[in-house]
């Protein structure tokens, strides 16, 4: 079994252990706010980040113990995110939908629930908890799959974040006409990570297309190379998590001294 296909078989384990009636999910999302067009923030002609609240990690372990994620989002708006990422994988990422609850009221960006949708309620259940993004991993999901639920996300007014990890991934990718592509450059199956994935694959992308650079970005070098790539957006945790100084280290990635 690899690593994606365990962190699944978790992910499954858990939805069926918190599942509400669908009644009361979709009582939920009617009482909720509707959500952000989060393409809007993300096309900004300078280079976007994604900031995510990120306690851990698979291949490396814990990265910051973040007992208030909420304050933590506020200083990735503060420093200039387009968006805020947020895990609420519990095993292996050790984060929790409360986590997502507590950075919607704080923040004013668009959030993105960061976990492995592979079942139709994760995504009335991202809804009913404020969340604008979702990610769908093509790795995960059959085409069939993939389509279904980027429809339903478009349906529940959310943006689905199309991740990616390979040429035969991406030819996937846009059959559904995503407007959100993120080129991963971690090995899901490995978690080896190779930067080269980003030089390969994000040209491939349409300039129409959102494009987002994944994984490995830790100095203001690697956000070059991943903009000299075509990326338009990146996406970064695990370096602000562990900086200490998320303002700063933002900023320093975007070369605002």
């Amino acid at each position: 079994m690899s690593v994606l296909d365990s962190i699944i078989e978790g992910v499954r384990e858990d939805l069926a252990a918190r599942r509400l009636p669908l009644a009361q999910i979709h009582q939920r999302i009617e009482d909720s706010a509707p959500a952000l067009d989060a393409h809007q923030f993300l096309a900004r002609e300078e280079m976007n980040v994604i900031a995510e609240v990120k306690r851990s990690s698979p291949s490396k372990g814990s990265l910051a113990p973040i007992t208030d994620p909420a304050s933590l989002a506020e200083q990735y708006q503060e420093a200039g995110a387009a968006a805020v990422s947020v895990l609420t994988e519990r095993r292996r990422f050790g984060g929790s939908l409360e986590d997502l609850d507590a950075v919607r009221k704080r923040v004013t960006i668009p959030v993105l629930r960061k976990d492995f949708m592979v079942d139709e309620y994760q995504f009335l259940e991202a809804r009913a908890h404020g969340a604008d993004i979702v990610l769908l991993i093509v790795a995960a999901l059959s085409k069939h799959q993939l389509k279904d639920f980027y429809d339903l996300s478009t349906e529940l007014g959310m943006a689905s974040l199309i991740e990616i990890h390979t040429a035969q991934e991406l030819e996937s990718a846009m059959e559904i006409e995503p407007r959100i592509i993120g080129v991963n450059s971690r090995n899901l199956k490995t978690l080896d990570v190779d930067s080269s994935a980003f030089k390969e694959l994000i040209p491939r992308i349409p300039h129409s297309v959102i494009r987002v650079a994944e994984s490995g970005i830790s100095s203001r070098a690697d956000v070059e190379f991943a903009q000299s790539s075509g990326a338009t957006a990146i996406l970064v945790g695990e370096a602000l998590v562990k900086s200490g100084n998320p303002i700063s280290a933002m900023r320093e990635l975007l070369g605002r001294g």
